[in-house]
């Protein structure tokens, strides 16, 4: 199928690898990236573009150093930006992952395991919410992914990028709908706590907290409960008030303390 060949090339050079903080040829990929468009924008997922730098090198070994622009981590989603001063890069074609339906072929390339071009093709399983990670949507296909393919795409069978790989969850890959990726870049990244969160029988338990995130200057810190159920939150978080009240649990839990955490604007760099 030499149609086929040709959509998987094209897939193939504008999927990128992602070195987060590296300096030199020989460090290990942290995972893929998508050239969203000419001007250098390169579309991955917030667990990828982990460092405000990073590498990133082309298909054809090209590298070039990132800054990064935006993260949403409640998506999974980043943005990174090159500079390319010969403007020879090959962006990827958006598709509409709204219209997309159990049962499509669909393809993923990425970095497995630093194998730089990986390609594997599947079908769609299932489109909707997943227990344990909010109320947005998801797309779940039955392709191989492996360690490097996060942030890479998957497209249809017209090579139109209709998700960005994320995970693996009870052997599916996982994807952030094109959609969702195409209100971040519009809308920015949505409100945020700026945490690392597990739950508990009594709530959530914060594992880590960003020192420069919202539940930071609202001095809560890793080892709190927060009485709350995730779906709970992330209703709260996009209710649009600037602000939350929370409840939670510290030290000996004896005694329920009160939060009042400043959202960051829609403007402002959520993390």
């Amino acid at each position: 199928m030499r149609g086929f060949g040709d959509i998987a090339e094209r897939l193939r050079r504008s999927t990128v690898q992602i070195f987060n903080g590296a300096t030199n040829k020989d460090a290990r990929s942290q995972g893929s990236g998508i050239v969203w468009n000419a001007g250098g924008l390169i579309l991955t997922n917030a667990h990828v573009a982990r460092t405000p730098e990073a590498e990133i090198e082309l298909w054809d070994g090209r590298r070039f150093h990132a800054r990064v622009a935006s993260r949403d981590p409640r998506r999974d989603l980043a943005t990174l930006r090159i500079v390319v001063n010969d403007g020879a890069l090959e962006p990827a074609t958006p598709g509409d992952s709204t219209s997309l339906r159990p049962g499509e072929l669909v393809i993923a390339v990425g970095n497995p395991l630093g194998f730089a071009g990986a390609l594997s093709t599947g079908v769609v399983h299932s489109i909707g919410a997943l227990p344990g990670m909010g109320g947005q949507s998801w797309i779940r296909a039955d392709v191989r992914l492996a360690p490097g393919n996060s942030g890479g795409p998957l497209a249809n069978a017209d090579g139109r990028v209709i998700g960005i790989n994320t995970a693996i969850v009870n052997g599916l890959g996982v994807a952030v709908p094109a959609h969702s990726a195409l209100d971040f870049l519009r809308r920015g990244a949505a409100p945020s706590l700026g945490v690392v969160l597990r739950p508990v029988d009594l709530g959530l338990l914060l594992l880590g907290v960003d020192r420069e995130g919202a539940a930071a200057n609202a001095s809560l810190l890793p080892g709190d409960i927060l009485l709350t159920r995730y779906d709970a939150l992330t209703t709260a978080l996009d209710s649009g008030r600037p602000t939350l009240r929370l409840h939670f649990l510290r030290g000996d839990g004896k005694r329920v303390h009160e939060a009042v955490v400043r959202l960051a604007d829609a403007g402002e760099a959520a993390a």
